[in-house]
C-alpha cells in the first residue's frame, strides 16, 4: 500500500494546538519540519503533502480566531523547495489552484521542483473552494462550480503541453559542434483556449519524472471526469466504506474511456489514526481532543462545508433543521455530502454532528492498537476500497511517532508496505509510468514558424 502524510505541525483535530504536547510554534519553525518530514523519509512513506488556501479564511472571526487552519501556513512550493535539501527519497507534493495562478508559471515552477529533486514533485490539482481566495484575485468570491473546472481541465491540458517542450534528449551540450540543443527537439505549443492562450515552449529541460505526479480530491461529477482523465493520484475521505468502494469503482471504471488503465491512478484514503498501546489508551486520547472543540469552532467547521450558512442561531442538542441546508454544494462537494449524509442517516444534534464531523473532517478517527489500526486498513486494500491512504494524524508529534513505531512495523510484518524504497522518485515509489512525449510518441514536430 501507499502512504503520504498530510503535514500539519500541530496536528490535523481543530483542537490540537491547545494540546501541551503539541509545537505552539511550529507553523514558522523550518526545523521542525525537517525533523518530522525526516521522520517520514526514515519510515519510507512515499510522499508528504502541503494542503495550501488562496486567502485566509473569513466567516465567523470569533471562530476562526481559536481555529488556526488555513490562517497561518506557508506557501507549498517555497516549503517544498526548502524540503529538497534535507531529504533525499521522499515525494514532495503540493497544492497550487487552476482559479489564481497562470499554467506557463505552474508548470515551469513544477518541472523546477522535480529538477530540484531528483524527480520527488508532485501537484494537487485544485479549483479552489473557499470565497476567501477570489478576493485576492480580482474575483467577486467563488466561481461557479461547473465554471471553475472547465478553467481546470484546459489549465491541465496547457501545462501537460508544456512539460514536453523539450524531448529527453533535446539539450545536447555538444561543445565540440557548439551547440547546446537540437532544434528539431524543442516544441511550440501555441494553445488559444476559452480561458488561456500559450505559445510556449518553457525555458527549462524536461522534468526527471516527465512530468510531476498528478494528484486531485474532487468528488463531484467533474471532478471524477477530471480525474479519471488526468490525476495519478486521487485523495478521498469517506467514513462509509460501502460508499468509498462505490467511488473507487466508478473512478477506475471511468478510465478506459480515455485509454487509461485502473492501475495508472492511485486513490488514496484519507485516514486519521489514534494509536495506543491499548485500545482504552487510544480512545483516551481522542477523548481528551474531543473535549477541547470550543463550539463555535465545531459550529464553523460545519458552516465552511455547507456553503456558509450561520448555525449559530440553532440549538447544539437538537438536529439541524433540514430546510436551512442549501440544495447543492459550489465549495467542496464531497464534505458537503459527507455531512448531508450523516444528518439524514444517522439523525444527530448539531453538538454530535459537529464532534463527529470536526474530528477528521467528515472521515471516521481510527483509534486502537497497532494491530487493530492495521486490520482496518488491511481490510480497506484489499476490499477495492484503496490503494494506500493519506494520512492525516490528530496531534503532532505523538501520532506521526506513535504510527511510525507501532503501526509501520505491523504494516511490514504483514507485507502490505515496503522496508525500502523502490527508486528515486515519486513514479517510482507509486508505482506510475513515466509519460512518453507527446512529440517522441507520434514523431511529430512543432517548430513551425511564429
Amino acid at each position: 500500500m501507499k502512504l503520504g502524510w498530510l503535514m500539519s505541525p500541530a496536528g490535523n483535530h481543530p483542537a490540537a494546538w491547545l494540546h501541551s504536547r503539541a509545537a505552539l510554534h511550529g507553523a514558522n519553525d523550518f526545523a521542525h519540519y525537517v525533523k518530522l518530514v525526516r521522520k517520514a523519509e526514515a519510515a519510507k512513506f512515499d510522499f508528504v503533502f502541503q494542503a495550501d488556501a488562496a486567502g485566509a479564511r473569513d466567516g465567523n472571526m470569533a471562530a476562526l480566531s481559536r481555529a488556526p487552519r488555513f490562517m497561518n501556513i506557508w506557501e507549498p512550493l517555497s516549503l517544498l523547495s526548502a524540503l529538497v535539501g534535507v531529504t533525499e527519497k521522499i515525494g514532495l507534493a503540493g497544492t497550487m489552484s487552476t482559479s489564481y495562478y497562470e499554467p506557463y508559471n505552474l508548470a515551469r515552477q513544477y518541472a523546477s521542483l522535480d529538477h530540484l529533486s531528483g524527480g520527488r514533485a508532485g501537484w494537487n490539482v485544485v479549483t479552489s473552494a473557499h470565497p476567501a481566495g477570489g478576493y485576492n484575485f480580482g474575483r467577486d468570491g467563488l466561481e461557479d462550480h461547473a465554471l471553475r473546472y472547465e478553467r481546470a481541465r484546459e489549465f491541465v491540458e496547457i501545462c501537460f503541453g508544456l512539460w514536453d517542450s523539450w524531448d529527453d534528449d533535446a539539450f545536447t551540450l555538444d561543445r565540440e559542434s557548439g551547440v547546446y540543443f537540437d532544434l528539431d527537439k524543442m516544441h511550440y505549443l501555441r494553445h488559444k483556449g476559452t480561458f488561456f492562450s500559450v505559445r510556449g515552449p518553457l525555458n527549462i529541460a524536461r522534468a526527471p519524472q516527465g512530468r510531476p505526479v498528478i494528484i486531485q480530491a474532487g468528488g463531484s461529477e467533474a471532478g471524477k471526469e477530471l480525474a479519471a482523465e488526468t490525476a495519478e493520484v486521487i485523495f478521498t475521505r469517506d467514513a462509509s466504506l460501502e460508499h468509498a468502494r462505490a467511488f473507487y469503482a466508478d473512478v477506475k471504471g471511468r478510465m478506459a474511456r480515455f485509454g487509461r488503465a485502473p492501475d495508472h491512478l492511485k486513490i488514496m484514503a484519507g485516514l486519521t489514526t489514534i494509536v495506543g498501546r491499548t485500545a482504552g489508551e487510544a480512545e483516551e486520547k481522542f477523548d481528551e481532543l474531543q473535549s477541547m472543540i470550543h463550539p463555535v469552532v465545531g459550529l464553523e467547521v460545519l458552516s465552511e462545508d455547507l456553503e456558509g450558512i450561520d448555525l449559530s442561531d440553532l440549538p447544539l442538542d437538537q438536529p439541524i433543521p433540514r430546510a436551512r441546508i442549501p440544495a447543492t454544494a459550489n465549495r467542496h462537494k464531497q464534505f458537503f455530502d459527507q455531512i448531508i449524509r450523516l444528518i439524514d442517516e444517522e439523525h444527530l444534534t448539531l453538538r454530535q454532528l459537529y464532534l463527529r464531523y470536526g474530528a477528521a473532517r467528515g472521515g471516521d478517527v481510527i483509534r486502537g492498537t497497532a494491530s487493530q489500526v492495521a486490520d482496518y486498513m488491511e481490510a480497506s486494500f484489499r476490499g477495492g476500497v484503496a490503494d494506500g491512504f493519506m494520512l492525516a494524524f490528530s496531534l503532532v508529534p505523538d501520532g506521526l511517532d506513535d504510527f511510525i513505531a507501532l503501526v509501520v512495523p505491523e504494516l511490514q510484518r504483514r507485507g502490505l508496505f515496503r522496508t525500502e524504497y523502490e527508486g528515486t522518485t515519486l513514479r517510482e515509489h507509486l508505482g506510475l509510468l513515466r509519460p512518453t512525449s507527446r512529440y517522441q510518441a507520434t514523431g511529430a514536430s512543432h517548430l513551425a514558424a511564429d
